[in-house]
């Protein structure tokens, strides 16, 4: 290849660029120039590294780049839209399932298909460690795939199948990542409170705030100004010191507090812009109206310090209980990515329903809820104790009902911790010593709980109250 000038290097070439990984060591991954700058006489490249996560994209120099091996964008190349994906919404099943399931010990069986009968567990040697409970999906019925995702952008479903993106909702298709503005993330730097984050994504910001080498917010209200001096400004002027809206749970040091997006506008509208920085596929920044945000806060004697949020939809007619949920980075793998989706799900049996996320979720977000979805079955079906000397039974639908996680995504975790068999001519399910012995290693770590003496929350039916 010709190329030796660094100014044959144009948007939509692809070269191997030089990056530190891991194990600090030196490596050379294909990367896609999204973009070049010219900041006094220095060029810089923005790059996006190929089959890596998106949030490693950034502005590298000219000496990182292997020009040796450039590859030049072809005119006729054009990407797939996202409307070229297959796939169908993810659907609920319309029968319930009724059929009863014997509960006795662990047995290792031959896997079977997916579509599964009535489910019966026989004793191993005659002995059980204790009642470990299963469930049967409905027979007969072919399940079509559900689209899982939340914290941060895999279209993955339960099942690692692509569905195709959602029409309505707040997770509409996102046409705006086919523009290379809203795949180079645009802020530096932000300080938020005693934190500074460094974004992993694109945030629509004000223009003029972008070029700023840090952002600071007001860690109460989510206020952005360009300066220090305008923070110190505004905060002898801001009263709050938790977020807007009605407290409904307490307990030790943290809080949730449940926030109206049409009353409180503005306060919902920076959240958005400051969730965007670390949600790659979120799409709702300013209609925030048809919205219900719950912030998780954690108090010191300074005030109630935003942790993390979700939000959901006031009226949901596919029982969405959560529509984009995060923690922030100075608080993940500490627990609270669980606590809340635990209290989404404790809203929804206040509510009396079944609740699930919208898909896709994030790539953070769908280890959080199939860890969480796994973990809040398998402390049913262990829990469970026979009685009259009969085996304990349950079925998917009371499982459901126990923890308003909906049936699909009963059924889907059910099938992806491996637990369907088939014995004997009829589909079972199974706990090893394994699954029990990760379980019971997973709850001792499980510190943050909610507990739901501690909420003080009442439903409100927005199908009466007009437009909100």
């Amino acid at each position: 290849m010709a190329a030796t000038e660094a100014g044959e290097v144009i948007e939509g070439c692809r070269l191997p660029v030089l990056r530190r990984n891991q194990d600090n060591e030196d490596e050379w991954p294909l990367a896609e120039i999204l973009s070049v700058k010219d900041i006094s006489g220095k060029k810089l490249f923005y790059v996006h590294y190929i089959d890596f996560n998106k949030r490693l994209d950034e502005w590298v120099t000219h000496d990182r780049l292997d020009l040796k091996k450039i590859q030049f964008p072809k005119k006729e190349a054009k990407t797939p839209t996202k409307n070229g994906l297959s796939g169908s919404r993810p659907s609920s099943p319309e029968r319930e399932v009724k059929r009863k399931v014997d509960i006795v010990s662990t047995v290792s069986l031959v896997p079977a298909s997916l579509d599964t009968a009535q489910a019966s567990v026989f004793p191993q040697n005659g002995s059980a460690r204790r009642p470990l409970a299963v469930a049967a999906a409905q027979p007969g019925r072919k399940r079509k795939s559900s689209c899982l995702g939340t914290d941060e952008d895999s279209q993955d479903s339960s099942d690692g199948i692509p569905s195709a993106p959602r029409m309505t909702g707040s997770l509409v298709s996102d046409r705006s990542h086919d523009d290379i503005i809203t795949r180079m993330k645009n802020i530096e730097c932000i300080e938020l409170g005693r934190h500074r984050l460094k974004p992993w994504y694109f945030s629509p910001y004000p223009q003029e705030l972008t070029a700023l080498p840090v952002l600071y917010l007001c860690e109460f209200c989510l206020k952005y100004v360009k300066s220090l001096k305008c923070l110190q400004r505004h905060l002898t002027k801001c009263n709050l010191r938790h977020p807007p809206g009605n407290e409904i749970y307490r307990k030790g040091t943290i809080s949730f507090f449940e926030i109206d997006g049409r009353k409180n506008k503005t306060y919902s509208q920076n959240l958005c812009l400051l969730a965007k920085c670390f949600l790659d596929h979120k799409t709702l920044y300013y209609d925030t109206d048809p919205f219900l945000f719950y912030v998780m806060t954690e108090y010191d004697s300074k005030g109630f310090h935003i942790v993390g949020y979700f939000s959901k939809e006031k009226e949901s007619t596919e029982d969405y209980n959560v529509a984009c949920i995060l923690t922030l980075p100075p608080y993940q793998r500490r627990g609270y990515g669980k606590l809340l989706i635990e209290f989404s799900y404790e809203l929804s049996k206040v509510e009396g329903k079944t609740g699930t996320p919208e898909k896709p979720l994030s790539d953070l977000g769908l280890l959080s809820y199939r860890s969480y979805w796994s973990q809040t079955i398998l402390e049913i079906l262990m829990s469970l104790k026979s009685e009259n000397g009969e085996r304990p039974q349950i079925t998917i639908n009371e499982i459901s009902e126990i923890t308003s996680v909906k049936k699909e995504d009963v059924i889907s975790t059910l099938q992806y911790l491996n637990l369907i068999n088939y014995y004997k001519g009829q589909y079972i399910l199974t706990l090893s010593e394994d699954i029990v012995e990760g379980h019971e290693r997973a709850m001792l770590k499980r510190i943050l709980r909610i507990d739901s003496k501690c909420m003080h929350f009442t439903p409100k039916d927005w199908s009466k109250r007009g437009k909100w």
